[in-house]
């Protein structure tokens, strides 16, 4: 009987020990002065990249309490009414402990699950090498001559070490949410280069690719690809990709039925002061060039219909013009790889790209080159 029993025991905390927690509770302990009441808020990034309210709970002796569910880990923040600064903080299944001083939000000590533990022994080690930038920022105020060179490269060495830091921290932590933070900030400023990027990604597990930082991590992959094919599509020596676009009229216009001797692709927009700038010029060299074979094509990254003809009045542009009325999300600057304007792709009779972004007395000298 004894014997079944201690069976019995024993497969119930077997059971107790494998299953996962199916909520979360959040422990916090405020110290200093804090007022029974005050508010405390649970915040996550919504939609729109505003801190959206979660949740709220008020303090009693400097405690308060959080319980939820979450079902994937998700990075949320704690503000404190009145307080200055916030923490971060990972909500998944289990109990949270968060303690922090009223003054010093953002140096929070939480710990007690996985994720949180984690991303307190990052941001642990992350701080030390910051640190040491701090200190030769400091020295580099007062440094000149030798001096001041040799702090700059000694700044560049460190600057290598963090990201050679945050790439290995992220390969020997492929469970942890804060490894998907680290990498999708590194695909989006292209401090990874995309066959590392993707690599390191497949090495992360199927909880954290399903993340929001995890998808966000194949969609700036994903562009990264498109990005790189566009930058080989419009180099100089390429044969330009044909698009089309909405005309002001409505009607859809491409490119290949306004190529003329010598085509300049011109991407603008009403909003943009240098473009605007740059304008009378480009009418200068058309009206010159025009019947000798040059044809010019704007493409308009203008938000607004009405901006966008109103400019093309203004200024006088009487050529061919197309738009999507897509700010930088239009699907023509991408394909030609445009992220800043004015950006200008000059084009031979063959459609091959024999210059970029010439303005002023080098595009006319190019374009009369081109026309003999």
């Amino acid at each position: 009987m004894k014997h079944s029993i201690l069976i019995l025991l024993a497969g119930v905390l077997l059971f107790s020990c494998n299953s996962k927690p199916e909520s979360f509770t959040l422990n916090g302990k405020l110290r200093g002065e804090i007022t029974d009441g005050t508010r405390v808020f649970l915040k996550k990034i919504g939609e729109n990249n505003q801190p959206m309210e979660v949740d709220t709970a008020t303090t009693t002796n400097g405690e308060f309490t959080f319980t939820g569910k979450s079902d994937i880990p998700e990075l949320h923040y704690i503000f404190v009414e009145q307080l200055p600064g916030y923490t971060a903080v990972i909500l998944e299944n289990g109990e949270i402990q968060f303690s922090a001083q009223r003054d010093s939000m953002g140096f929070a000590d939480i710990s007690g699950t996985f994720q949180n533990d984690t991303f307190a022994d990052y941001m642990e080690q992350s701080r030390e090498i910051s640190m040491q930038a701090q200190s030769i920022q400091q020295d580099m105020k007062a440094a000149s001559g030798e001096s001041a060179l040799a702090l700059q490269d000694e700044m560049k060495e460190l600057q290598e070490e963090y990201k050679t830091f945050e790439l290995d921290y992220v390969k020997a932590h492929p469970k942890a949410l804060i490894s998907a933070l680290v990498l999708d900030r590194a695909v989006a400023t292209k401090a990874v280069e995309l066959e590392e990027a993707e690599k390191i990604y497949k090495t992360l597990s199927e909880e954290i690719k399903s993340s929001k930082p995890g998808k966000q991590i194949l969609k700036g992959i994903e562009d990264l690809k498109v990005s790189e094919a566009a930058g080989k599509n419009s180099s100089i020596g390429a044969k330009a990709p044909d698009f089309s676009g909405p005309s002001p009229d409505g009607t859809e216009l491409a490119l290949k039925d306004v190529m003329g001797k010598v085509t300049l692709i011109d991407f603008w927009a009403g909003w943009c002061r240098p473009c605007r700038a740059e304008n009378p010029n480009i009418v200068a060299v058309y009206n010159k060039y025009h019947d000798k074979g040059l044809n010019v094509l704007g493409v308009s990254l203008d938000r607004t219909d009405e901006a966008w003809k109103k400019a093309i009045a203004e200024d006088g542009l009487v050529w061919n013009h197309i738009s999507n009325i897509a700010y930088f999300d239009d699907k023509i600057a991408k394909l030609y790889n445009v992220d800043a304007i004015p950006a200008a792709f000059l084009l031979d009779e063959n459609g091959i790209i024999v210059a970029k972004n010439l303005r002023g007395p080098a595009l006319e000298a190019k374009v009369a080159e081109l026309l003999n």
